[in-house]
């Protein structure tokens, strides 16, 4: 068979066919690159953008970290020494008595505040109930607020009523029940200097009852404080039935027999001491065990602990009045018919006793017992005998 000679048109045609294919070739190439331009353009701005992101947010880290606690925790928050010199502004915890004494216990060890401190006297009202010469010490805290605190240990079934005008709305603490002569009262005790010791402004501590009264104003009773060199409870040997006699061997070896101390349940002690009574675990588990009826704990517990432990820090005597004369177990109670100017000022300026080491006719800052009736007329003496109201 004769092969076929191509013609013209066939090697055109093929031509054509090469060149359609050559371009087929070409174009997925061109595209190719143009792609790859585009990718590697978009591989450079971010990089770029991360790394200036990564700059911005180095530089704005310290504006925007914020502590782990919420906006209005933080902005509430006390800042400063603020937070460890503020006063609780309510009396009211949720506090064991464990746990109320072990906070109570802290102490600075500098001497000295480096803050702004008015020093407070912190009054401290051991009662069953109610107040009912309350308006006697109205008229005797009028006026000075700043330079004191005041504590109510009373029932724990008692509320009392105050409106929000008097000084002893709200300050009554969380309490038990203290029987007299048990070491329940000096728990009482405990508790409300345990309380006033939260206050790091309070430097002198009383202890009163419902039925004590103030004998002089709140200015000299102050400066009574600020100026003495000593606290005021009293301490002393009886070695009598009702003082050595009360004495249990099984004290020792904490307290012996020649350190048994008796005195007054009232008493005014400063910052130090209040805080050795209530950090105190060494008497007191001692006084709770072998200190029972008929040895009665609030006449001896803390006169023994503190005549042991700081016997210079004490004046030995107590500055609250009361009248033995009558005899029994209890001090006289005065009701209306006994207030008169001639009792009052007797009460005040009637025995010397030593004040910083010197001879003093002013002995007494306060007195009992006085019953409810005796309010009116003290409250008509007070601006003339009393220096108040």
């Amino acid at each position: 068979m004769q092969a076929r000679v191509a013609s013209m048109e066939d090697v055109k045609e093929a031509r054509q066919a090469a060149a359609a294919a050559g371009q087929g070739r070409v174009l997925p190439t061109g595209m190719l690159k143009v792609f790859l331009g585009f990718l590697l353009l978009g591989v450079g701005l971010s990089a770029a953008a991360m790394y200036m992101a990564r700059h911005a947010v180095a530089a704005a880290a310290p504006a925007l970290f914020r502590p782990c606690l919420g906006s209005s925790a933080a902005e509430e928050e006390p800042q400063g020494l603020e937070r460890w010199t503020r006063p609780p502004a309510r009396v009211e915890h949720a506090m064991t008595d464990e746990e109320l004494l072990w906070r109570a216990s802290f102490a600075p060890r500098v001497r000295g505040y480096p803050f702004r401190r008015v020093p407070k006297v912190a009054f401290m009202f051991l009662t069953r109930g109610p107040l009912p010469l309350a308006p006697l010490w109205e008229r005797f805290f009028r006026g000075h607020e700043g330079r004191y605190s005041i504590y109510v240990h009373a029932l724990p079934s008692y509320h009392a009523n105050f409106t929000s005008e008097s000084v002893f709305y709200r300050r009554q603490i969380p309490s038990k029940v203290a029987e007299w002569g048990q070491m329940t009262m000096c728990d009482a005790e405990r508790r409300l200097l345990a309380n006033a010791l939260l206050d790091l402004s309070n430097e002198w501590f009383v202890l009163v009852s419902e039925s004590c009264i103030p004998i002089f104003d709140f200015n000299t009773t102050y400066e009574y404080f600020q100026n003495s060199n000593r606290s005021f409870l009293m301490a002393f040997d009886d070695p009598g039935p009702y003082g050595r006699g009360r004495y249990n061997w099984n004290m020792t070896p904490e307290v012996e027999l020649d350190q048994w101390r008796k005195g007054s349940q009232w008493f005014e002690v400063d910052r130090e001491l209040a805080i050795a009574i209530v950090k105190d675990t060494v008497y007191y588990p001692k006084f709770k065990e072998f200190c029972r009826p008929h040895c009665y704990v609030d006449e001896h517990y803390f006169p023994t602990m503190l005549t042991i432990e700081a016997p210079h820090s004490l004046a030995n005597r107590s500055v609250t009045w009361v009248d033995w004369s009558r005899g029994g177990a209890h001090p006289a109670t005065f009701g209306r018919g006994d207030i008169t100017e001639a009792f009052l000022r007797r009460v005040r300026e009637g025995r010397t006793c030593l004040y910083n080491n010197r001879n003093s006719t002013m002995c007494f800052l306060f007195a009992r017992k006085f019953s409810p009736s005796a309010l009116e007329p003290l409250l008509e003496l007070a601006p003339t005998v009393l220096g108040f109201g």
